[in-house]
């Protein structure tokens, strides 16, 4: 004999989980956890010049959905720096960024740009660096405000790896994975 439960049941136990996973999710580490790690990681520091990245997008399920190269030109003059990134994916589309940031204390950054909703902040301490913002993005023929959740950590001078969680409604669906070097 095969035991069903009632749909309600699985309606319920669905939004339990759904529930449980998203208040977990928001349980995020303090930037001031990083307190001590080293090199010290600042903007100005390593995206003057030029960078070139690596990357790849996965959506919900962890599958890979595009591979993409970005050559980055960056300069600063006091607290205003100027990002320029040329994206190249894996299907030929190219794309342009320009970032337009300012430091404005000791541990904190904002930042504009084009197909970003108002202002970017960014939070630093330590070898670590996250920039929280919202984004227009494209999708084949569509639009999609979503939120981006970076976390950026500077392996050694030359090196950073970046970690982005894409949520829309406060569920990721999807995340970049980058890799940078100064070149």
């Amino acid at each position: 004999m095969i035991f069903k439960l009632p749909s309600f049941i699985h309606w319920k136990t669905s939004v339990f989980a759904l529930a449980l996973v998203t208040l977990l999710s928001s349980c995020s580490q303090s930037v001031q956890e990083y307190k001590a790690t080293s090199p010290e990681f600042t903007l100005e520091k390593f995206f003057n010049g030029k960078v070139k990245a690596w990357g790849l997008v996965t959506n919900f399920s962890d599958d890979f959905v595009r591979r993409f190269t970005v050559d980055i030109d960056a300069s600063w003059e006091g607290n205003n720096g100027i990002l320029d990134e040329y994206f190249l994916y894996d299907d030929g589309e190219k794309q342009f960024r320009r970032w337009e940031i300012e430091r404005i204390n000791e541990s904190t950054y904002q930042g504009k740009a084009d197909d970003i909703i108002g202002t970017a902040t960014g939070e630093r301490s330590g070898a670590y660096i996250r920039w929280k913002y919202k984004m227009n993005l494209k999708v084949d023929d569509s639009e999609y405000e979503v939120t981006f959740d970076d976390q950026m950590i500077l392996i050694d001078d030359n090196h950073m790896m970046n970690i982005a969680k894409i949520k829309k409604f406060g569920v990721t669906v999807a995340k970049v994975t980058l890799f940078f070097e100064k070149t």
